[in-house]
């Protein structure tokens, strides 16, 4: 919590309540990784993919590893700069800062979805290209819409400011250039 920021609760029950979603959220989060990983299982999409067994273990893996990454890139960058800035931009503003506690956890917690999200990024990018849904050069020939839909997206995530909207879209769009140079490093043709 930035300085000079105070954290009240405005309803009797507003903490039980912010347990509850956020137990919920967690619900979703695993729910839904559950289902895109059994839901990978048994489309034929990953099917095209040879040794398609091990290619789901290896991008279960993988999602793990990179949803851990968009977690900590939010919960130790992104929003501590993020929140520092909104405090301080309301204080020079002259707004006394008392952020409500379900706002305030509700804000971070978007972020970090978000972030989560966001670093799937290569692992959508690979799958598409290994499962032939599009290939490598379509998705180089259209490297600038996906590009600017990135940084649509990153101004719809953060606050309006410059900093802000490359601090969420820049990592997002280095993961996709990354999965796009390391499908041309895998490719077997």
């Amino acid at each position: 919590i930035p300085d000079d920021v105070n954290i009240i609760i405005l309803t009797p029950v507003e903490f039980i309540m912010l347990q509850v979603k956020i137990g919920a959220w967690l619900g979703v989060l695993l729910a839904t990784f559950w289902l895109l990983i059994d839901g990978a299982i048994k489309t034929e999409l990953v099917k095209k993919i040879p040794n398609h067994s091990f290619a789901i273990t290896k991008y279960a893996l993988g999602s793990m590893v990179l949803m851990i990454m968009g977690l900590a890139y939010s919960w130790y960058l992104l929003t501590p700069m993020l929140l520092d800035y909104l405090a301080a931009d309301a204080q020079a503003a002259g707004i006394s800062t008392e952020w409500r506690l379900s706002a305030f956890i509700g804000f971070i917690g978007g972020l970090c979805f978000a972030c989560i999200i966001g670093f799937q990024a290569p692992l959508f990018t690979l799958l598409s290209i290994n499962s032939e849904v599009v290939s490598r050069e379509e998705l180089l020939l259209y490297r600038r819409h996906i590009w600017f839909a990135t940084f649509v997206l990153g101004a719809a995530f953060s606050p309006p400011d410059p900093l802000s909207l490359f601090l969420v879209a820049i990592p997002i769009i280095l993961l996709f250039e990354v999965a796009i140079f390391w499908s041309s490093v895998t490719d077997k043709n």
